[in-house]
């Protein structure tokens, strides 16, 4: 027979086995680990129980007290033989605050979860039957004072209570310690099992004995609560010890390579992490490609065209009117010169073929009109999620999992608390059938059985290493509107819940569907004139078109998906697919055309797109680095390092996150690289599957990284800060000097005495002055999301402020003196009188 060992962490075989009863009557088999020899128990009846006679459990009705006689509870204990003891205890007259009050209930089974949110909602489904309790969060980790990992002992963990879970673990010890059964229902995810794993050793005295049983659920609703509770399970270790080698090795790598960098680099607070160096980087060199990037100029060639309207037999041009009546023109753009690609690489080359196309005549060639499906996008992973709140909402990472933490883990909505959606870590896109059902029935009836397709749509992944036992993010209802919650959410969780719930409902509706038409369009030179309209045609189709200009558009036939919800993109995705309503008219082949004009237009190659922490988390995604649980954190650490800061959405790297990667990236290439990181994430997801074991995976990575780690500490020359001087002595200790320093907040100016002399000031904006008392402008940034606006450093003195960017050197065209501040790309306004120009190209 086998049983759990808590002291090998594994199933291990039992000797001395001996059949007994608890106290309560359940049937255990007792006996000892014959490795460890610590002392297991197997729950259940065997045929050694059937010739024991199993205690008499006796239940003492309750019995109300008189009214001001203290409470008795009495505690029953069970020894390792069985037998029992008990204990009264009075409940002193003078009750604890509520605070600190422990309500513990004999016999009740304890249900352990992460959130007290969570501990709420789902306790009100469970009932009176069963104690609800928070770990809050994780209850044991790696010390921070120290590495923690006994790395010549195969990488042993020294696991600690933390100061600040101390109060939470000692509560839990003692209402486990009367439960009859514990319950582990924390998230479904690595993270998830391994604090029930922590939670199983942190209560060992108090649960030894005890049924342990782990449930798994992804929505928080009654239904799914139901299920979980039916089907129970062991603790996976393969989980755990995919998550504690992911643990193990993130710790080995910070607590190594950080004090490294501060040493090397002479400043304090600086880190470097296993995957947060790799985003670092890709920032960087991303940053490297613009910097570096040279603009070539190209050329393009269009042709406003025109149909040719005859009326009473006389044929009549539209000419230059037809962009104003804005029906039967069109633009075609040059597609071919001589059956090659246009190459127009500067004006002259540009003119030259406008000049040959003078006085030329223009026909249709070719009509192609055709039918084009557009599939909806997959409900929402955690990355896809992440994407979509940063391109449509503005969201940080943070925030986008911070609202849908709470969506997830209930919210009170008129019906009881209950939780809006389904569990938001997730890299699978599969949806329960009974949502499906649910959805189409919801389709049907709002906008109609022709939105339906024929079968619930599936999809597939982009994630190379899914959990597809897993669900996608969706509503655990569709009969939830977003309209209907508005009143029970705030403006993140309602905004949030919109976009999960509009993407999830997108998802199985019908595809859109467009009518596109491509048509050629041949200019015929001078040379061709002779020829009647019919010999033209056929010299066109035959021979061949000298120019031969493009025009496409489309129209939604059929608005499908499209109905409730369109996918955002970012900048420069050559993916996206062009759905604009674009109309042309109605053209037959061979008809002639009158041309409007031709339109020549001047163009630079432009450098790669900065990064959006969108476009990133979908960067690291696609290299497989990273998993949804640690997207938010990444972007939240690189930023908050002061490596990477936010311009708009796009994300650049700042001067010390240069120095920092070329630190690490010169002595460290083959760690902190795509592909290796990816290699790495493989292997722990092999750990998952139990291909492979935790232990060897860690000595791959770690001895030879070890080893470069210490070359690395001796070639390494150390880098001496660069101190820019302001040029002006300090006002306030009157010795030193002041210059510019930074912080994670950004450049400011200081005393070079620190930290004898705290004297700062805030950098100015050059060249423009407060309109209001004449002090200096400075940017300045809110508490709450971090928007950047404009004040007077005088305040509290002086109250001015502007979102807009003050600009110096442009003044207010109608002499009024006002502050002219940004409106928009290449345009300025007045504060005073709210005159809009466009800036000339040389202003600042």
């Amino acid at each position: 027979m086998e049983a759990y060992c808590f002291n090998c962490r594994l199933k291990r075989a039992m000797r001395d086995e001996k059949a007994t009863f608890f106290a309560n009557g359940s049937p255990v088999t007792s006996g000892f680990c014959t490795v460890c020899g610590n002392k297991l128990f197997k729950m259940g009846r065997t045929e050694a129980h059937a010739s024991l006679t199993p205690p008499v459990v006796v239940r003492v009705p309750r019995v109300a007290k008189p009214a001001g006689e203290p409470k008795i509870r009495k505690v029953a204990k069970v020894s390792a033989g069985g037998s029992e003891t008990s204990a009264t205890i009075k409940k002193p007259s003078g009750s604890r605050p509520a605070a600190n009050r422990v309500q513990t209930r004999t016999g009740v089974p304890l249900v352990i979860v992460e959130s007290p949110t969570k501990a709420r909602t789902i306790g009100k489904f469970l009932g009176k039957g069963f104690n609800v309790r928070p770990s809050v969060g994780h209850i044991r980790d790696l010390p921070k004072n120290r590495l923690g990992v006994d790395i010549d002992n195969d990488f042993a963990p020294t696991y600690v209570i933390p100061m600040a879970k101390k109060k939470t673990v000692k509560e839990l010890q003692l209402v486990a310690r009367d439960a009859r059964e514990i319950w582990l229902a924390t998230d479904p995810d690595r993270e998830g099992e391994a604090i029930s794993w922590h939670l199983q050793h942190a209560l060992n005295k108090e649960i030894e004995g005890k049924p342990i049983r782990r449930v798994e659920f992804h929505e928080i609703t009654p239904h799914a609560i139901d299920e979980a509770f039916k089907h129970p399970r062991d603790v996976d270790i393969n989980l755990v010890n995919s998550q504690q080698a992911r643990r193990i090795l993130d710790r080995l790598v910070g607590y190594t390579l950080s004090p490294l960098l501060r040493e090397k680099m002479g400043r304090k607070g600086l880190s470097a992490g296993r995957v947060q160096s790799v985003a670092l980087r890709l920032v960087c060199e991303r940053e490297r490609d613009i910097l570096a990037f040279i603009p070539v100029e190209y050329w393009s060639l269009e042709a406003e065209l025109a149909k040719i309207l005859a009326e009473q037999g006389v044929a009549e041009t539209l000419g230059a009117s037809a962009k104003a009546k804005g029906v039967n023109s069109f633009i075609a753009k040059l597609h071919k010169v001589r059956g090659q690609d246009p190459d127009l690489k500067n004006e002259t080359d540009a003119t030259g073929i406008v000049r040959a196309l003078e006085g030329s005549s223009y026909q249709v060639l070719k009509v192609d009109r055709k039918e084009r499906q557009r599939k909806p996008a997959a409900p929402f992973t955690t990355s896809t999620l992440q994407q979509e709140a940063s391109r449509k909402l503005g969201f940080n990472a943070r925030r986008t999992m911070s609202a849908a933490q709470q969506l997830y883990e209930g919210m009170d909505v008129g019906e009881g608390t209950i939780g809006l959606i389904t569990y938001m870590r997730t890299d699978s896109v599969n949806v329960a059938t009974s949502a499906q059902a649910e959805a189409r029935v919801f389709i049907a009836e709002r906008y109609g059985e022709s939105f339906l397709p024929v079968e619930s749509p599936t999809y597939v992944t982009r994630s190379k290493n899914a959990q597809e036992a897993h669900e996608a993010i969706r509503p655990t209802s569709v009969l939830r509107t977003p309209e209907s919650l508005k009143q029970y959410l705030d403006k993140d969780q309602l905004r949030t819940y919109d976009l999960i719930w509009k993407r999830f409902v997108a998802s199985q509706m019908d595809n859109a569907i467009f009518d596109v038409t491509v048509v050629d369009v041949e200019a015929i030179p001078d040379s061709h004139a002779a020829a009647s309209g019919t010999d033209q045609a056929t010299m066109a189709l035959t021979s061949g078109s000298e120019y031969l200009f493009r025009a496409s558009g489309s129209i939604i036939k059929f608005a499908g998906f499209l109905k409730v919800y369109e996918e955002g993109h970012d900048e420069g995705d050559e993916s996206v697919e062009d759905a604009s309503d674009k109309r042309l008219p109605e053209l037959a082949s061979g008809e002639p055309l009158d041309l409007v004009r031709l339109l020549p237009g001047q163009h630079f190659t432009q450098p790669p797109p900065r990064y959006t922490e969108a476009s990133l988390i979908r960067r690291l995604e696609e290299e497989g680095i990273g998993r949804p649980s640690t997207y938010a954190s990444i972007m939240t650490v690189i930023q908050s390092r002061d490596y990477v800061y936010r311009e708009g959405k796009q994300l650049r790297p700042t001067e010390l996150g240069f120095q920092v990667n070329d630190m690490l990236v010169g002595n460290f290439a083959r760690y902190i690289d795509v592909g290796f990181t990816a290699h790495v994430e493989e292997d722990l997801d092999r750990i998952e599957t139990a291909q492979r074991e935790w232990v060897p995976v860690l000595h791959e990575f770690f001895d030879p990284f070890r080893d470069a780690v210490k070359i690395a500490g001796v070639t390494i020359v150390p880098i001496e800060r660069k101190i820019e001087l302001v040029g002006r002595t300090c006002p306030t200790c009157g010795e030193g000097q002041l210059i510019y320093r930074q912080s994670r907040f950004g450049k400011f100016i200081g005393c070079n005495r620190f930290p004898k002399c705290r004297h700062t000031e805030q950098i100015g904006l050059p060249g423009v002055c407060c309109p209001k008392d004449g002090g200096m402008l400075v940017e300045k940034r809110m508490k709450k999301g971090k928007r950047v606006f404009y004040g007077c450093a005088n305040y509290p003195a002086c109250d001015f402020t502007t979102w807009n960017k003050p600009l110096a050197n442009v003044k207010c065209p109608n002499g009024d003196g006002g502050l002219m501040v940004e409106a928009g790309k290449g345009r300025a306004k007045c504060l005073v009188c709210e005159t809009v120009i466009d800036l000339p190209d040389t202003a600042d």
